[in-house]
């Protein structure tokens, strides 16, 4: 009896443990779902008192601005991983291939943009890019994004070209093959999940950007996340919610397609 007691009690601090993490994750992503599905809630009824799909209508209504903002998001998340990925990988194989003296120190430098609060910077980038007439358009943003999200494709494209074993590409010059057929036949297809890998967390990063593109964009570039901060701003939290949703899944799905592109081998030559 005394042990069943104990195990109890053992247990009882555990679960509650558990609950509360479960809580912490869990909770906000069902307020989520119920404001994205609520037509009356105010205070102070828990629960909302209408539910229904009108908010959604009106979020996908020709006059809102929502699906445009999801098309800029969309364009400039694309644009930034084709500009990402083309100093990436380059610069991932030459860390992972070459014996440069600095490479350590390179790695660390691609941090610097994150090392520091991003207010700052990015207030200065919009000073900068306004004396350039780069404030207020496209490429402003595409290039603010890059810079936020190079580190991620660098660090993942050097450890998937490290992960190689360097066997194979001997094995293809040794028979007459070019550094680049052996680099476009070999090194390239081996390393195509990694990279892939990267240019989701690249895609994910431009999509939920929010600080850069405020300071440099708005009021001319509309994205969903800067209509997600004005709709929860002015008290739309209906708005908010969808726009939220619309956010979320693609993250979902990418991060459950990025568990599939990274090996363990490839993460584990991260930083290396």
């Amino acid at each position: 009896m005394t042990r069943r007691l104990c195990a109890a009690l053992w247990w009882l601090p555990r679960s509650l443990a558990l609950g509360l993490l479960a809580f912490a994750i869990f909770g906000p992503l069902l307020n989520l779902a119920l404001w994205a599905v609520a037509e009356k809630w105010y205070f102070p009824h828990a629960l909302p008192l209408e539910y229904g799909l009108d908010y959604w209508s009106k979020v996908f209504s020709p006059r809102s601005n929502a699906l445009r903002a999801f098309s800029s998001s969309l364009v400039i998340a694309l644009l930034t991983v084709v500009v990402a990925l083309a100093m990436a990988i380059p610069a991932g194989y030459a860390l992972a291939r070459l014996r440069l003296p600095a490479r350590a120190l390179i790695l660390l430098l691609l941090l610097t943009p994150q090392a520091f609060p991003n207010l700052p910077v990015y207030v200065n980038i919009a000073r900068f890019y306004y004396e350039i007439g780069l404030n207020g358009t496209l490429i402003g943003v595409v290039l603010v994004h890059v810079m936020h999200a190079l580190v991620y494709a660098v660090w993942i494209a050097t450890a998937a070209f490290a992960a190689i074993d360097q066997e194979l590409e001997q094995a293809a010059r040794s028979v007459g093959a070019s550094a680049w057929r052996t680099f476009r036949d070999i090194t390239l297809p081996l390393a195509l999940p990694g990279l892939m890998a990267s240019a989701i967390f690249v895609f994910l990063e431009s999509l939920d950007e929010f600080t850069g593109t405020y300071f440099v964009g708005a009021p001319d570039i509309q994205t969903l996340p800067l209509l997600l901060y004005t709709a929860g701003a002015g008290g739309n939290y209906q708005t908010a919610a969808i726009t939220a949703v619309l956010l979320l899944i693609p993250s979902i799905g990418f991060m459950l397609a990025v568990e599939k592109f990274l090996r363990a081998d490839v993460l584990a030559r991260i930083g290396k």
